[in-house]
């Protein structure tokens, strides 16, 4: 239930702007100040709003964690970008990459995979199924990772509100490497459990900590190519500031790629105001 109150508008105002920085091709949305603006699918989007790093605004932790913890029974190293982080979306593997690299520098195909904005509201938008955020408020690249800020413009509030800050890595070698979302960095939701890279068997426990009052969050396990989500738990009740939140569902394991698991949480001014994801793996 969508509930709008005096009460929990302004800190939902302060969550959101206080978020610290970490196929079809996706569509846009309109934005204000930095906020990226795409195009319609049909057409390449527009570059995101990009900025140079700033030391303070990068996260240094959430997901991946700066030293991720993998299973020996995790998917092929060949699959993981630099060694240790997970591929989630749009692409599953270097052989993925490799085929795009050709058909981009043959005919142009799909180019919004170079642009990180597009591919993380695409992410978000498409492949999560969020569809209301559709905003890159923006962008920070440092070398081979970018950091996009990925939000909706509420009708209660001037500016977008930042639901998450999802990483990605240049996928790939070469003058045409794709970008990859490799997770999100945690803010005032965090998923903690299970770790980063982790091989996982269902039941899953999913947990973390979140900070927010009257909060429902939603477990999901997503498998590319799949319709519907392999499992799916609504919704864990929780609150208050930096409190544990914790839920187990049963999923159907789906082989042949990584496997994101999602929790998300909204309702007071959006569907979806706030999601974390993280990587995770089959046993071989």
């Amino acid at each position: 239930m969508r509930a709008t109150t005096v009460r929990v508008l302004p800190l939902l105002a302060a969550l959101a702007l206080g978020a610290p920085g970490c196929g079809g091709a996706p569509g846009g949305g309109e934005g204000g100040g930095t906020t990226a603006t795409l195009t319609p699918a049909a057409t390449a989007p527009e570059p995101g709003s990009t900025v140079t790093p700033d030391p303070g605004e990068v996260p240094t932790s959430g997901t991946p964690a700066p030293a991720p913890r993998t299973s020996g029974a995790s998917a092929p190293a060949r699959l993981l970008i630099a060694g240790r982080y997970q591929p989630l979306w749009p692409f599953s593997g270097p052989d993925e990459v490799a085929a795009w690299q050709r058909a981009y520098q043959k005919n142009g195909h799909q180019p919004w995979h170079l642009d990180p904005a597009a591919t993380a509201i695409g992410f978000s938008r498409d492949y999560l199924g969020f569809t209301e955020i559709d905003q890159a408020v923006k962008t920070v690249v440092d070398g081979e990772h970018a950091r996009v800020h990925v939000g909706l413009r509420a009708e209660e509030g001037p500016k977008p509100m930042v639901a998450a800050v999802v990483h990605l890595m240049r996928y790939g070698s070469g003058e045409h490497a794709p970008w990859e979302v490799v997770g999100t960095d945690d803010t005032t939701l965090s998923l903690t459990e299970p770790a980063y890279g982790a091989s996982v068997t269902s039941p899953l426990t999913v947990g973390g900590r979140i900070t927010g009052v009257d909060e429902s969050i939603r477990i999901q396990v997503l498998h590319p190519g799949s319709d519907q989500p392999l499992g799916e738990r609504c919704c864990v009740s929780a609150g208050g500031r930096k409190s544990p939140w914790s839920g187990k569902l049963s999923f159907t394991p789906r082989d042949g790629r990584t496997l994101t698991v999602v929790a998300s949480t909204g309702g007071h001014v959006a569907e979806v105001e706030r999601f974390a994801v993280t990587g995770v793996t089959l046993p071989l």
